[in-house]
């Protein structure tokens, strides 16, 4: 630690850090537009200028070192005029188009030229003008005019989304932001370019021109879609989602979120919202009242256990639904008397020891890695806030090691892919295993080729480093020997010092196993109940079509049952389905998500239920209550969630696998969702429709993405 004199004040800061950083711990703040505490520093809006004693001119704050006894004035008239300086040439070429454009309210040149902008302009000459460019569904770069050139945009594409997709091209006054020849901007995190942007260059197509900023509430929430449990900051105008951005929480998703996580609330207003109980009655679908309807569905299942007994009831409840709601759905079920009750509906292993399957390690501390194989993943599309995480942990010097059925891009250097047909996963992965045992030494737990360059490779890649994952993605977790996969990852992960974990593939997956919404002794699992056989299915917010390991077979034989209730904020499964319930989706509705690292993470509703839809843990609580299952007196979420979820979530979690390792191929390829189908809003959501990976949702790159 150094000493600085700062504005008159001492302050003891780290050797080598900038004066920004400084005066950060200080709490001062020094204006800037190019400077973000997560992208490396440009220093090329000159906005941050300070007076630096000593120093024959103005220095920029975010580029200058801070050196023993340095004292720096940020509020001198030197510093000042400085920076009025810089704010004059900013908006020499700005159209000053405040009124109709779309940051107006919230943006950065907007708030600092108040303070440091003139009253007039000393410029006569015509403004230069930047043809507007069309980069896809998200995106909107219409007002590129507007752009100074932070270049914080580029550099979020280099070093956080992996991928360049924006530059600067030409030089002086006629450098401008733009794609390569055209092409769009494609990346899974491409929304966060948009708040980013200090001023109103890259704003957001879907929201443009439909609300400004003061007309919003903020409410926060969390992310329904994948397991990384992001956190959101929901904006509502009239009881209508109007946009969706991140809330900060260094801990899960630092300041960034993913594009499904930011426009999947198109679907919120779609035509496809069911708003009133609906009973298929002679082949038509009729709206009536919930009284009609609960009753229809109270005396449907109660018919169907008198005559055919509790076990040909079973309910299939999708891991985005909420802990509370997932465990009500169980409770109900078990009340009735049946064990089938299960959200694994892309799964084709169901051993389980009760423990709940997790990532093993904090999402935190996957940016710290220094080694880590993966297993069965396309991370940069399953999970893209995870493997941003990684993405970080290779630019610090980590090693990511991966084996899956092809080589996919995932925008950043792979050290050693191991590529093998998923029937043969279990083999390859204990050809590493044996290489593993001929380093350290140890005897592999079943037999594999040593030998193989690639096993070799990964194998000595483990052993080196101190901080070490395995990861196992949707594909592993999938597997029809995903037993097996997990016994060989801990074998290795024990002989390499490796924590071993589940990247996780819903919002709830964690949860869902913390409140048993998974099959008892005796219960069928989720592939059994999808073959065919029950007499009275519930669908807790999932499609069998969209949903399932084979959708168009799982979706016919759930339609043999009696009787089929579907509870949806959608007019979902109507082809099989007897009755359908409106429900909430998680804008409306209270709720706790348990991420794939047991973070229970609880949000309320940010706007009224749409129409007749009720929040399903009502909707739930209200069957059990009429089917006379007892301990259905609930009054509020906190009641259920106190029931539902344990105080020590992370009691419950574990990796342990005592299944024996069968090497033998299997047939078929594990089940896995494209990255907007994964759950029933982003497969509504227009402009998530409209992109390169909904158009494309197979296809994978034979080259591995540089940084």
């Amino acid at each position: 630690m150094i000493e600085i004199e700062l504005d008159g004040k001492k302050i003891d800061v780290q050797e080598g850090c900038m004066i920004m950083h400084a005066a950060e711990k200080a709490g001062t703040y020094i204006p800037h537009f190019c400077y973000h505490k997560k992208l490396s520093i440009a220093a090329n809006c000159r906005m941050c200028l300070v007076d630096v004693e000593k120093a024959p001119k103005p220095m920029p704050a975010c580029a200058t070192p801070v050196t023993q006894g340095m004292i720096v004035r940020t509020k001198s008239d030197k510093a000042i005029k400085a920076q009025q300086s810089v704010m004059e040439f900013l908006l020499i070429n700005h159209p000053l188009d405040c009124p109709i454009c779309d940051q107006g309210g919230e943006c950065q040149l907007q708030d600092l030229a108040v303070g440091y902008g003139g009253s007039t302009s000393r410029y006569e000459e015509e403004k230069r003008v930047v043809n507007p460019k069309d980069v896809g569904p998200l995106v909107s770069m219409q007002e590129m005019s507007r752009c100074i050139q932070c270049t914080r945009c580029v550099r979020f594409g280099q070093e956080v989304a992996g991928i360049m997709e924006l530059g600067m091209s030409h030089r002086g006054e006629h450098a401008q932001i733009e794609t390569f020849v055209g092409q769009s901007v494609d990346s899974e995190l491409s929304g966060n370019m948009i708040d980013i942007c200090p001023v109103g260059a890259l704003t957001s197509k879907p929201f443009r021109y439909s609300a400004r900023t003061w007309e919003l509430s903020r409410r926060k929430s969390v992310s329904p879609h994948d397991a990384t449990g992001a956190n959101l900051v929901v904006q509502v105008k009239n009881n209508k989602v109007m946009r969706v951005v991140p809330l900060e929480n260094e801990d899960v998703n630092e300041c960034w979120i993913a594009d499904r996580d930011r426009f999947s609330y198109e679907a919120l207003d779609s035509a496809d919202r069911l708003t009133k109980p609906m009973l298929k009655q002679g082949g038509e679908w009729k709206e009536v009242d919930w009284q009609t309807a609960l009753e229809y569905v109270a005396n449907g299942l109660q018919g169907v256990k008198a005559q055919h007994g509790p076990q040909a009831i079973g309910t299939l409840g999708s891991p985005h639904s909420t802990a509370e709601e997932l465990y009500l759905a169980a409770a109900l079920t078990r009340g009735l008397g049946s064990q089938n009750i299960d959200t694994r509906l892309r799964a084709a292993d169901f051993q389980h020891d009760g423990k709940a399957r997790w990532l093993g390690t904090s999402v935190a501390s996957l940016t710290t890695l220094q080694r880590v194989l993966v297993i069965g993943s396309n991370v940069r599309k399953d999970q893209p806030l995870l493997a941003q995480r990684l993405r970080q942990a290779v630019r610090n010097g980590g090693k990511v090691n991966a084996l899956n059925a092809q080589a996919y891009d995932w925008a950043m250097p792979v050290a050693n892919t191991l590529v093998a047909d998923a029937a043969n996963w279990v083999q390859a992965l204990a050809d590493i295993a044996a290489a593993v045992g001929a380093i350290t030494g140890a005897a592999a737990p079943v037999a594999g080729n040593a030998n193989s360059a690639e096993a070799q490779a990964i194998a000595k890649s483990l052993t080196g480093g101190e901080r070490k994952a395995i990861l196992l993605g949707n594909a592993a977790a999938h597997h029809a020997k995903a037993s097996s996969l997990l016994s060989l990852a801990n074998w290795i992960g024990a002989q390499t010092s490796a924590t071993v974990g589940y990247l996780g593939e819903a919002a709830n997956t964690v949860g869902a196993q913390v409140v048993g919404a998974l099959p008892k002794a005796g219960g069928q699992n989720a592939g059994q109940m999808l073959a065919g056989g029950l007499k009275a299915v519930v669908l807790l917010n999932t499609e069998p079509a969209f949903d399932a390991a084979n959708g168009a077979a799982a979706a016919q034989a759930i339609g043999q049952a009696e009787m089929v209730v579907t509870l949806s904020p959608f007019k979902a499964n109507m082809d099989i389905s007897d009755v359908l319930l409106p429900i909430s989706p998680f804008t409306e509705t209270a709720g706790t998500f348990i991420n794939t690292e047991g973070r229970a993470q609880s949000f309320h509703g940010v706007v009224k239920p749409l129409g007749e839809a009720r929040p399903a843990w009502k909707v739930l609580r209200v069957l059990g209550s009429m089917l006379h299952v007892p301990g259905f007196e609930f009054e509020t979420i906190e009641e259920v969630r106190a029931q539902a979820i344990p105080a020590d979530v992370q009691a419950l979690l574990s990796n342990a696998c005592t299944a024996s390792v069968d090497v033998s191929p299997v047939a078929g390829q594990p089940a896995s969702a494209a990255i907007y189908q994964l759950d029933s809003l982003v497969r509504r959501a227009p402009s998530l429709q409209l992109t390169a990976d909904a158009k494309q949702p197979a296809v994978a790159a034979q080259s591995q993405g540089g940084l």
